[in-house]
């Protein structure tokens, strides 16, 4: 698929299915409760050789991050009444047979909703790819692109609390004002109203969490500082651009100021989980780190 999705490319089916597990089969039978749209999703509606995730196959559900009630279970780690999250269906039930990148969810005094967020995909996100891939220490300017995102929301927060002066962009007045506002950032600004971007960016960049590329991606090289790390988990400015997408000229400065770029995928650091919650739980019930969902 090319360009933008549209209504006309999906369908709603209904059938109906035996609410049980087959015999002597290892599946779980789930009850989907949340279901998130994520940007990564996008990539897999092209037809992608070498790909880390297959691609959507047209006339099957769509299957992205979820969280479900199990309902029936043959698989010895899990049983009736758990709740999980993980890789599941566009759909009300979705069996599933493999458990790679599935998991209980023990803490409940919190929404079951940030599962989607938060505490699940978009968070680790966020997590591994600041602190793992970024090494931040304290004093050091951090620039985050999509910034009120589920993920940018969080590496924004993440370097506040390190003591890093975070700038964060975004696509609207009312999104600007929120990273201000709500979740702590320094500055922010509207990139569509930036008729210069390398000026806007002009007092220099330690770390830059990537998510949009292109153009912003060729400002940043101009005016990262020297040993500046870059992590990079998206590219969504070029997802429907696959067919001529935009050029990037300023690669020699990586060599010039010595800059590290590294891309990352969240399904290599899952072993991090257990840290992870140790870390933002607290932070959570504490209030000293919030979570918004945009639309």
């Amino acid at each position: 698929m090319s360009g933008f999705p549209r209504n006309s490319d999906m369908n709603v089916i209904t059938s109906s299915i035996k609410l049980k597990v087959p015999e002597e089969t290892p599946g779980i039978l789930f009850k989907n409760l949340y279901l998130s749209c994520d940007p990564a999703m996008r990539g897999r509606m092209l037809i992608l050789e070498g790909s880390y995730a297959e691609s959507f196959k047209p006339g099957s559900p769509l299957n992205g991050y979820g969280v479900a009630r199990v309902l029936d279970s043959g698989h010895p780690d899990f049983k009736k009444g758990d709740l999980v999250w993980g890789i599941t269906g566009w759909e009300e039930y979705s069996l599933i047979t493999s458990t790679r990148g599935l998991f209980k969810i023990e803490h409940t005094d919190v929404p079951l909703s940030y599962y989607t967020g938060i505490l699940g995909m978009p968070g680790m996100t966020a997590y591994c790819g600041f602190y793992e891939l970024c090494s931040p220490k304290k004093g050091e300017y951090v620039f985050v692109s999509a910034a009120s995102g589920a993920v940018g929301q969080l590496v924004g927060q993440f370097a506040k609390l390190l003591g890093c002066y975070v700038v964060g962009s975004a696509g609207s007045q009312e999104k600007v004002d929120l990273l201000k506002n709500k979740f702590g950032f320094d500055e922010a600004f509207n990139y569509k109203e930036e008729p210069d971007l390398v000026a806007t960016l002009k007092e220099g960049i330690d770390i830059y969490f990537e998510y949009v590329g292109g153009k912003m991606l060729d400002a940043v090289l101009l005016n990262m500082r020297l040993h500046g790390r870059i992590a990079v988990c998206g590219m969504i400015s070029q997802h429907n651009k696959f067919d001529n997408p935009d050029g990037i000229y300023n690669l020699i400065n990586i060599i010039l100021k010595r800059v590290r770029i590294e891309g990352f995928l969240v399904l290599d650091f899952y072993h991090l989980y257990p840290k992870y919650l140790e870390m933002i739980l607290p932070k959570i019930r504490e209030g000293k780190i919030v979570h918004v969902w945009m639309t």
